[in-house]
């Protein structure tokens, strides 16, 4: 080591010496983009009550209590064709990972090779052999069992080239976790939504049943006089209001079946029935009552923004390795025979004998003195791209506390609007019930318990939306702090030393 340590001493010293300006000539930064702390959600946090310790989890969805939603969510983490991209590109940058790393390794290989030809007057075997053999004709036979190169890597360029590509497979993990984040939400989102048209489209034949029995109402009260003909106009216009309505939720829900197909890898005929009849409305999950931001790093993109901004680095590191001399070794151990062409068949017996045996060392050292600016460009790029990919993560960053924020408050806006609905859905309900007991005495018709019973199923049919609403906005809360996805090297920055 003491060895190795002079060596690197004296070949810096030698280089700064054999450099125009010494090695101060690398061009330095003085300001390089910073990491922005999180920003403050205390006012954001406050209102959150419900507790829970560890939210979300990795699975969620299956905190919603649907057999149905589980399944699908099976088969679109199985099949799915983004998925199995980012699975290949991840397997890809691991690979490069390997190869990266080979190079703080020695390379050893073999290598044999036959050659005629013709002796210069001017070359070596001639002047090896006192001008005997010029212009003879000669087989040249080599053979290396055992070759090998090897790069002293004394200013770490190689162990930053394997660092910045392990920083780029990290990124690529944490982009393959966050195509699995926004696969499985987006499902979620339109599993609840395919699910409450389904409801609405049962109330909305139920309304047009409802229409087209106080369109027959009233033409029969027209032929006996007892109505006029603009009110069975009217009633004609809300009979097909109503078919218009339940053909416009039936194309809305048939869209959303074909959103779960796709999202699932399956083709539209796959699955031809991807939202079960009996199926009710999920229950929610509870808010938890502490979403400190320290919760942002469950989130995939952030991780991914911060390997990137690592890798980064290292390349700068590697861009400021290439202004100083590299230094590499090369040998071989082998055997090699050269033979006038006239004794060919002596050449086998020869090259094996102890007599050939050779082997060469050869250390080099390479200095660059002038490229054109190359190196100063290739530095000042890679530094821009490191500002660049530390203010991603900030922009990043900035964007997870806006989502928690917009989340949270969709999700409390949902919560009473929803409960205020029940209320409203209620008291129509109770106004239908009445309408009975009046038809039972004798005081009203048909036709006003049929106005009646239209309101009430006015009003589930919004609450099936409300529903909805609400259970998007707990998915989109649930998207926004990762769903479960946790990284501890979100929460360390790297430290950036440059100059």
């Amino acid at each position: 080591m003491r060895v190795f340590s002079s060596l690197r001493a004296a070949l810096t010293l030698a280089g700064c010496l054999l450099l125009p300006h010494g090695c101060a000539w690398i061009p330095s930064q003085e300001h390089h983009a910073e990491y922005q702390p999180p920003p403050e959600m205390v006012e954001t946090l406050a209102e959150v009550k419900d507790r829970l310790e560890h939210w979300p989890d990795e699975r969620w969805w299956e905190q919603f209590g649907s057999a149905e939603l589980n399944r699908l969510m099976a088969q679109a983490l199985n099949e799915n064709p983004d998925l199995k991209v980012a699975t290949a590109r991840l397997n890809e940058a691991q690979s490069l990972v390997r190869v990266d790393g080979a190079r703080l390794l020695p390379f050893l290989d073999a290598d044999a090779s036959l050659t005629h030809e013709r002796v210069s007057q001017r070359g070596v075997f001639n002047a090896l052999s006192g001008g005997r053999v010029s212009g003879a004709h000669v087989l040249l036979g080599i053979i290396n069992p055992l070759s090998f190169r090897y790069e002293f890597d004394f200013w770490g360029k190689n162990r930053s080239v394997m660092y910045a590509a392990l920083g780029e497979a990290a990124a690529q993990e944490a982009e393959r976790a966050d195509i699995r984040l926004r696969l499985t939400t987006a499902l979620a989102r339109s599993y609840f939504r395919a699910l409450a048209l389904q409801h609405q489209w049962g109330l909305a034949r139920q309304m047009v049943a409802i229409r087209q029995e106080v369109h027959r109402l009233t033409e029969i009260r027209f032929r006996f006089g007892l109505d006029t003909e603009l009110a069975v106009q009217q009633a004609a216009i809300d009979f097909e209001t109503a078919k218009k309505r339940e053909a416009g939720v039936r194309d809305q829900y048939d869209v959303q079946r074909y959103l779960l197909a796709r999202l699932s890898g399956r083709g539209p005929d796959a699955i031809p029935r991807l939202v079960g009849r009996a199926t009710g409305i999920p229950q929610g999950v509870p808010l938890p009552d502490h979403l400190a931001i320290g919760l942002l790093a469950h989130r995939p993109d952030l991780a991914a923004s911060l390997y990137r901004a690592h890798a980064a680095s290292e390349r700068i590191n590697v861009a400021k390795a290439q202004f100083l001399p590299s230094i590499d070794l090369t040998g071989f151990v082998g055997f090699n025979a050269v033979v006038p062409t006239k004794g060919a068949d002596q050449l086998v017996n020869l090259l094996f004998s102890g007599q050939s045996f050779a082997y060469g060392i050869a250390p080099g050292l390479r200095l660059p003195w002038f490229e054109g600016g190359r190196l100063r460009g290739e530095l000042g790029a890679r530094r821009a791209e490191y500002d660049a990919a530390v203010e991603l993560y900030n922009q990043t960053l900035l964007d997870a506390a806006r989502e928690v924020a917009a989340s949270l408050s969709a999700w409390h806006s949902a919560r009473d609007i929803l409960a205020a609905h029940q209320r409203l859905l209620t008291s129509a309900d109770h106004d239908y019930r009445l309408t009975k007991v009046r038809l039972a005495g004798g005081l009203d018709d048909d036709r006003d318990v049929l106005r009646h019973r239209h309101p009430v199923l006015e009003q589930e049919y919004a609450l099936r939306v409300l529903e909805s609403d609400q259970l998007v906005a707990m998915v989109d809360l649930i998207e926004a702090l990762g769903g479960g996805y946790h990284n501890q090297d979100v929460e360390h920055k790297p430290e950036h030393h440059d100059n």
